[in-house]
């Protein structure tokens, strides 16, 4: 896809999205809403009570039938609806954990993604998210594992109902089937074993002490962790041999509540590796992250002989990224 097209999709929805909101008088995510589910319903604008009027319905309706002939692939549109996502949430601001994932993690998860399940290319692979919230970094993973030949089945849970519709509609858009849960994630959950969970954890803490007493992480006095719970939630329900990957906090193990979450480490899950990101990615010290990998234990799955300690010091250089990708390959070959 040439930047011209690229420029032009974006152009055609980042402009149906704003008049529908003038028109509307309507919030960005209203108007994202609005706008994908006019597109789906045959390009037809929805009025109600005379709303929008008919100039505004011949517009849009043309800037849609635009945006439709430019016959975007999976990962074009996905792109395409990534930026207007980020451009949308620049006028509207939303609270740090509802934020996108950059795509540059997007593709190191997927990455990751595709060297973990290597053993099981041939059957079909269950993807869980417990935190989708729009679903941009569970569609960056599932379209880069089926495009590299994966069979893939993916689930998305979220307790917002705004970024639940959005994921959803882009389900829709993407022509591709997910299954979503409307429901706060720390509750019982009716999905299938995943063997791949992915998240990037929502940071703060759990308010409803009563529902986590059986959890490992759970704090010895006051509120848990929310991403220290949602971890251990999410590797719940994946497979005996099933991996997580965690976008964490890059202090997880120095925290406060660190000797909770060790001890889930040393009995639920083997650590197999922490991924230092570079320090230019985050606004502060505080809010630096890095990406950490487990595996269930389980009779069937040996603990491996090292954990894989590394930095990525940019995703600006190629090199240091093919440097980071070789490291991983000969620590994958000695201990998985």
């Amino acid at each position: 896809m040439s930047s011209e097209t690229m420029e032009q999709a974006f152009q055609l929805l980042n402009v149906s999205i704003t008049k529908i909101q003038q028109a509307l008088e309507i919030s960005f995510f209203e108007g994202y809403i609005e706008t994908v589910e006019n597109i789906l319903d045959n390009h037809q604008v929805r009025v109600v009570e005379g709303e929008p009027n008919a100039e505004v319905v011949k517009e849009l309706e043309e800037l849609y039938q635009q945006f439709s002939s430019l016959e975007l692939t999976q990962t074009e549109l996905r792109n395409a609806l990534q930026l207007v996502m980020l451009n949308g949430l620049q006028h509207e601001p939303v609270q740090p954990n509802h934020q996108l994932t950059p795509d540059a993690l997007g593709f190191l998860f997927s990455y990751l993604g595709e060297q973990l399940l290597k053993t099981k290319k041939e059957q079909t692979n269950q993807l869980l998210d417990l935190t989708v919230g729009t679903g941009n970094l569970l569609y960056t993973v599932l379209l880069y594992l089926k495009e590299s030949g994966y069979k893939m089945e993916a689930t998305g849970v979220d307790i917002d109902d705004t970024l639940l519709t959005i994921a959803s509609l882009n389900s829709a858009l993407l022509k591709e089937k997910v299954t979503f849960f409307h429901q706060d994630s720390m509750q019982n959950l009716l999905v299938a074993p995943a063997d791949l969970v992915i998240s990037d954890l929502p940071i703060g803490y759990y308010p409803h002490d009563e529902r986590v007493q059986d959890f490992t992480v759970q704090a010895s006095e006051g509120h848990t962790y929310a991403h220290h719970l949602l971890m251990e939630q999410s590797m719940t329900y994946t497979k005996n041999d099933g991996f997580g990957i965690f976008l964490v906090p890059e202090d997880f193990l120095v925290s406060d509540q660190a000797p909770e979450l060790k001890k889930w480490l040393q009995e639920k899950v083997h650590l197999l590796a922490v991924v230092g990101l570079p320090e230019t990615l985050f606004q502060s010290a505080n809010s630096r992250k890095s990406i950490i990998i487990v595996q269930n234990r389980s009779e069937q799955v040996e603990p491996p002989k090292e954990v894989l300690i590394a930095r990525i010091p940019t995703l600006k250089d190629p090199q240091a990224i093919q440097g980071f990708f070789t490291e991983f390959a000969k620590w994958q070959k000695n201990n998985l």
